[in-house]
C-alpha cells in the first residue's frame, strides 16, 4: 500500500473518530454548532426568524435577524457562508453532523494539496502532523468556525510563492470569516516578494466583501466584531488569566469565576481587573507590531521566504494566543498552517516546534471538554486548573522559541528598502512553495 493511501485511510478514520468524540464527551464540544451556528444560518434562510420546534424553545417565531447586516456580529460578514452551506448538506444528516461533513470536505481539498502524490517527505511528514494534531486536539477543533478556516489558510500558504493572487485571495476570505488568519496574511505580505500580488488580492477580497454588505444594508455593522472583541473581559482559558484562576483555586477575596451570558462564555474576576483588560488590547497590537517589524527587518535584508515565512507567520499566530484577553480552546488551530508549513520546508529544524504543539493541542483536549467542569465553579478544582497552566505554559514557550528562530533567520544583504514591481519569471517559479523549497 502506497504512503499516499495510507495517509488518506488515516484522514478518513481521524476525521470519523473526532466527529464521534463531539457527541460522547462531556460539555458538548459541538454546542456551539446547533446554539447559534445554526440559528444564525436558519434566520437568513427565513427572513430573520427561527421556527422554535426546531431551532429554540420558545413558543412564537423568534426574530434573530440577518447578523452582521442588521444584526451586529461577533464575527466578520463571511463567516455566515459555511453556515449557510452546512444547510445543503442537513437533509441528508442534521446540521451538526452536517458542519462536521462540511469542515472534513474542506479538509479534504487541502490535504489533497499538501499531501500531493507523497513523494515528498516533507509534505508526508506535514500531512502526518496535521493529522496528530485534529486528534490531539479533539472536536472543539472540527466543531468550531475556526476549523473551517484551517484548510483555507494551509491553502493559500501553500500557494503564495506559485500563485500568490489566489492564494492571498484565500487568505483574505478566510480573515473575513475569522480575524486570526489576519496574522497569516501579514506575515505572507512581508516575507513574500510579490507582494504587490498579496495586496492587490486582499484588498479585492476586501472591496467585493464591503461592497456585497453595504448593498444589503449592512454597512454601519460592517466592522462590529471589532468592537465587540475589545468589550470583552478575562476569558479562563486566556494566559493572563491563569493568576485569576489560581486566585480562585485558592478561594482569594475578590477573585471567582463566572458566566457571561453576552458572550456565552466563563471570565475571570479579581484585584485591577479593569486595568488588565484596559491594558491587554495596546499590549497585543505592540506585540504584533514588534514581531512584524523584526520579520520586516529580516526582509529588508534579503531573508529568504523558506527560511523567514513559517517562523514569522507562526509568532504572528501565537502572539494573538499569548496576548489575547480571549482564550478559547479551538485558537490553538491557529498553529497548525505556520507548523505544517515548516515541516515541509525543513522537517528536522522544525519537528522540535511541531512536538510542543501537539503537547499544546493534547492539554488543551485535556482541559476542554474532559476537565472543563472544574473549571466553570466558582471557586475551580485545583487538577484542570494546572492542566490549563501546564497548557498555556506550552504556547509561551513556542512562542518564545518562535521568535529565537526568526532572531536567527539567516539574512543575505545589507538593509534595503522593498519594491512593489514584479520580479522576473526567473526569479518567481510557477511551482508552489513545497515544490520551490522542499530542500531548502
Amino acid at each position: 500500500m502506497s504512503r499516499r493511501a495510507v495517509l488518506w485511510i488515516a484522514f478518513v478514520v481521524v476525521h470519523a473518530v473526532v466527529a464521534w468524540l463531539g457527541w460522547v464527551l462531556p460539555n458538548a464540544a459541538m454546542g456551539d454548532v446547533y446554539l447559534v451556528y445554526e440559528r444564525w444560518s436558519a434566520a437568513w434562510l427565513n427572513g430573520g426568524y427561527v421556527d422554535p420546534a426546531i431551532y429554540g424553545l420558545t413558543t412564537v417565531r423568534e426574530y434573530v435577524g440577518f447578523v452582521g447586516i442588521n444584526e451586529p456580529w461577533v464575527y466578520p460578514q463571511l463567516a455566515i457562508i459555511p453556515m449557510l452551506l452546512t444547510h445543503a448538506l442537513a437533509w441528508l444528516v442534521s446540521y451538526t453532523p452536517a458542519w462536521a461533513i462540511l469542515v472534513t470536505l474542506a479538509d479534504a481539498a487541502a490535504f489533497a494539496l499538501l499531501v500531493g502524490r507523497g513523494r515528498s517527505r516533507g509534505r508526508v511528514t506535514a500531512a502526518w502532523f496535521w493529522l496528530a494534531f485534529i486528534l490531539l486536539l479533539g472536536p472543539v477543533g472540527l466543531y468550531r468556525l475556526d476549523g473551517f478556516t484551517v484548510p483555507l489558510v494551509l491553502a493559500g500558504c501553500l500557494w503564495l510563492v506559485g500563485r500568490p493572487w489566489l492564494g492571498s485571495a484565500l487568505l483574505s476570505i478566510a480573515v473575513w470569516m475569522k480575524v486570526w488568519p489576519a496574522a497569516i496574511l501579514a506575515g505572507a505580505v512581508i516575507a513574500v516578494r510579490r507582494r504587490f500580488a498579496l495586496i492587490g488580492a486582499a484588498l479585492a477580497v476586501s472591496a467585493v466583501t464591503a461592497g456585497v454588505v453595504a448593498v444589503l444594508g449592512g454597512a454601519s455593522n460592517m466592522l462590529g466584531f471589532v468592537g465587540d472583541q475589545a468589550g470583552r473581559g478575562l476569558q479562563i482559558e486566556a494566559p493572563i488569566s491563569t493568576p485569576y484562576l489560581w486566585r480562585s483555586v485558592f478561594m482569594l477575596p475578590d477573585s471567582a469565576v463566572f458566566y457571561d451570558p453576552d458572550m456565552l462564555t466563563f471570565q475571570v474576576s479579581g484585584p485591577f481587573l479593569n486595568e488588565v483588560i484596559a491594558i491587554m488590547t495596546p499590549l497585543l497590537a505592540l506585540a504584533v507590531l514588534s514581531v512584524a517589524g523584526l520579520g520586516a527587518y529580516k526582509m529588508l535584508r534579503k531573508a529568504s521566504f523558506a527560511a523567514l515565512f513559517p517562523p514569522l507567520s507562526l509568532a504572528l499566530a501565537l502572539a494573538f494566543i499569548v496576548f489575547n484577553k480571549v482564550g478559547s480552546p479551538q485558537y490553538m488551530v491557529w498553529m497548525i498552517a505556520p507548523l505544517v508549513m515548516g515541516l515541509v520546508i525543513d522537517r528536522r529544524r522544525w519537528a522540535r516546534p511541531a512536538v510542543l504543539g501537539l503537547v499544546a493541542a493534547l492539554l488543551t483536549f485535556i482541559v476542554y471538554p474532559l476537565l472543563y467542569d472544574g473549571l466553570m465553579l466558582t471557586y475551580p478544582y485545583a487538577l484542570p486548573t494546572l492542566a490549563l497552566t501546564l497548557r498555556n505554559l506550552a504556547v509561551v514557550a513556542l512562542f518564545a522559541w518562535t521568535m529565537v528562530i526568526l532572531v536567527r533567520v539567516p539574512v543575505r544583504a545589507p538593509l534595503e528598502w522593498p519594491t512593489l514591481t514584479r520580479p522576473s519569471r526567473a526569479r518567481t517559479a510557477s511551482a508552489p512553495v513545497p515544490e520551490l523549497v522542499e530542500n531548502a
